[in-house]
């Protein structure tokens, strides 16, 4: 199970939100390039990295960032935030992105979710983020009455090959993470699946260590690494 840590950028400074609410933003640090450093020498082996911005504004705002980033790491990066065109999808994975992350895009363009799927394949994967049992787009600001699950089997017969779920209520508030909804998600669809939101100790990740031979691929940390009270290292050591 791939420990994740997640680098969230607004306004080019490392913040992390709670539940997705841009006033609730807490500053970690002014140099995401030396957050993603951090992490790499502290063993992770993938990065998460969201422009929030990009995310609410419908188009990356933070690409120069993201940019110093890949420069900096040897470490695959996935990125999202604002990938609602043709031109931004091939811009961010032309810079050196491993997987583009498709959001609001992907429920609103068939023809375009099942193009991109079927020419970059691995390097496109699909944020699931969900509010209430439904799907959240446009940066979490819009919530549609499309079930998750449905949700789910709509992206998997479009030859999506990753899926990132979230449940928005758990993000960024430290209160565990959604195991009802991951055993629900992993039951539909046959496809790896990365889980976002609520982890807050290596409690919370023993919880999800037995849903990694069902298809859970990774986790998603944020928070709970930033505050100390998960060491990344600690972390990946006990659940590689």
């Amino acid at each position: 199970m791939l420990i994740i840590p997640a680098i969230d950028i607004q306004q080019g400074r490392c913040v992390r939100l709670r539940q997705g609410d841009p006033a609730s933003a807490v500053v970690y640090d002014v140099d995401p390039v030396a957050v993603a450093v951090r992490w790499e020498d502290e063993g992770a082996q993938w990065l998460h990295v969201v422009d929030l911005d990009g995310a609410l504004d419908g188009t990356p705002q933070n690409l120069t960032v993201v940019r110093r980033i890949l420069q900096s790491v040897r470490i695959p990066v996935q990125f999202g935030g604002g990938i609602r065109n043709w031109a931004v999808l091939e811009q961010v994975l032309e810079i050196g992105v491993a997987r583009a992350i498709l959001g609001t895009v992907a429920l609103s363009d068939r023809g375009f979710l099942e193009e991109a799927a079927r020419q970059f394949q691995e390097r496109v994967a699909v944020a699931l983020d969900v509010r209430g049992g439904r799907v959240a787009v446009e940066g979490w600001a819009t919530t549609l009455s499309l079930d998750f699950l449905e949700a789910a089997k709509v992206l998997r017969e479009a030859g999506v090959r990753r899926v990132v779920y979230t449940n928005i209520s758990r993000d960024g508030a430290m209160a565990g993470p959604d195991l009802r909804g991951l055993v629900n998600l992993l039951d539909a669809v046959d496809i790896p699946v990365i889980a976002s939101g609520g982890v807050s100790s290596l409690s919370d990740l023993e919880r999800l260590a037995p849903l990694a031979p069902r298809g859970l691929e990774g986790v998603i940390i944020g928070r709970a690494l930033y505050e100390g009270r998960i060491h990344l290292a600690d972390a990946i050591h006990r659940f590689r």
